[in-house]
């Protein structure tokens, strides 16, 4: 039989026990943040809030003067990003039919031209994702099954052996003891 010996940063180790483990409602770090101590994050944005304004107007006239960089800043706070938008697509799809048809579908409709690449792309992807859905459904559905004919087994089981009992209390004669 083999020894394990402790590396030698874990030399001295005691685990701990019970009476040293924390106690409810007690915290361990004795010297942490005082109670009251505002957070770092939320004294940096209450400065920044006072002097918001100011800073904007510096942003605003920078980008006035030619600043691409502030100009980039304001008009990204005046006018979000523009997402792109999908346009509605219509294509001969088979919703009933296996998904690896439907998603065959998809891509005969890309290479006709119906639909741009990135929309079937699109959604092969949400049919993926449909699939694993439907994945999980089945397999719950046959675990339950599962679970049912266990369950069927057991009760037979118990049945058999309150059958077996009962014989075994009738005795060899036939007849119940009385």
């Amino acid at each position: 039989m083999t020894t394990t010996t402790a590396p030698s940063w874990l030399q001295g180790h005691q685990p701990g026990t019970k009476d040293h483990q924390w106690k409810k409602g007690q915290s361990g770090n004795y010297r942490g943040r005082p109670k009251g101590t505002p957070n770092k994050k939320t004294q940096i944005s209450e400065a920044l809030m006072d002097d918001g304004a100011a800073i904007a107007r510096v942003v605003i006239d920078a980008a006035l003067g030619g600043d691409m960089t502030a100009a980039n800043i304001v008009l990204s706070r005046i006018q979000p990003v523009l997402r792109a938008r999908a346009e509605r697509v219509q294509f001969d799809l088979d919703p009933n039919g296996p998904l690896t048809q439907q998603a065959q579908q998809i891509l005969c409709a890309v290479s006709v031209g119906d639909i741009d690449p990135e929309t079937g792309k699109l959604l092969i992807d949400s049919i993926s994702s449909f699939s694993k859905l439907k994945e999980v459904d089945e397999l719950a559905a046959r675990l339950g099954s599962v679970e049912a004919v266990l369950n069927r087994q057991s009760e037979n089981a118990a049945l058999a052996a309150a059958e077996i009992a009962m014989l075994e209390a009738r005795g060899a004669n036939g007849h119940y003891p009385s």
